[in-house]
């Protein structure tokens, strides 16, 4: 796809050279590599080697999302994941919201990823449910993001294209069928009050996947955008936890 307008300061992908443990960080719907920044400087911080695309039609400008898939979505992650593969021995996914939803369909192409990681994955999103089957309007208005936490700005959209709403659903829709396919082992992170994703889509995620080494966390004060809200720290904690066991277990049973 060609994107028509330049990118949006502060909302370009990122990339931290380290150690032989790579992390690919995904976004989510309407959001940019900035939403996941904090997450990202953090595991860098670590050591690990950390790379975080934007997806195609994102941090640009709203109409740019209207000539893209969700397969351009996904094309552009398994892009970088293959890329990151290619530089790491180990290579571990984390994805916010939509991010998470893509992150589950890499695991199911890619078994051998060693780990991954979702936050507030969306299956479903009650808001956009009354919007099936309408043509109508081109756009439509994006609220403010939802993060309980105050002065923090998202770098996202005003109006989203009804088009793009129309491929994040197509998405949602047809990820539950490869659960019982998935079998990386999985850190399920969830906020206990989230206005845009139910938090039972994680607790789905979490019952349906085959995954051998599966854990739910519950984040107690942050709402949809949680790498971005007061318990980001918690998050970076878990999932660093998270990476460390299955690298620990991968290594003794070599």
């Amino acid at each position: 796809m060609v994107e028509n307008y330049p990118v949006i300061e502060g909302a370009e992908a990122f990339f931290y050279k380290g150690n032989e443990v790579g992390i690919l960080i995904s976004h989510g719907f309407v959001g940019t590599p900035q939403s996941v920044r904090f997450i990202g400087e953090s595991l860098a911080g670590y050591g690990y080697t950390v790379l975080a695309p934007r997806l195609p039609g994102h941090g640009t400008h709203y109409s740019d999302l209207e000539s893209v898939t969700y397969e351009d979505w996904f094309e552009e992650l398994e892009k970088n994941y293959l890329l990151l593969e290619g530089q790491c021995k180990k290579v571990f996914v984390i994805g916010q919201s939509m991010g998470g939803t893509l992150t589950l369909r890499l695991a199911h192409k890619y078994p051998q990823i060693r780990g991954i990681a979702t936050v507030n994955a969306a299956l479903t999103i009650p808001c956009f449910e009354n919007l099936k089957g309408d043509n109508q309007p081109r756009y439509i208005k994006e609220g403010e993001p939802d993060i309980k936490a105050r002065g923090v700005h998202e770098i996202t959209y005003q109006k989203t294209p009804l088009h793009a709403v129309r491929q994040l659903q197509a998405l949602m829709e047809g990820t539950p069928s490869l659960f019982s396919d998935i079998t990386v082992p999985i850190l399920c992170i969830k906020s206990v009050e989230d206005h845009v994703v139910p938090p039972a889509n994680t607790e789905w995620i979490y019952s349906s996947v085959k995954s051998g080494r599966k854990e739910i966390v519950t984040l107690p004060n942050s709402y949809h955008v949680a790498s971005m809200d007061n318990d980001k720290e918690m998050i970076v904690e878990k999932f660093v936890h998270f990476v460390e066991q299955v690298t620990a277990v991968s290594v003794s049973s070599c």
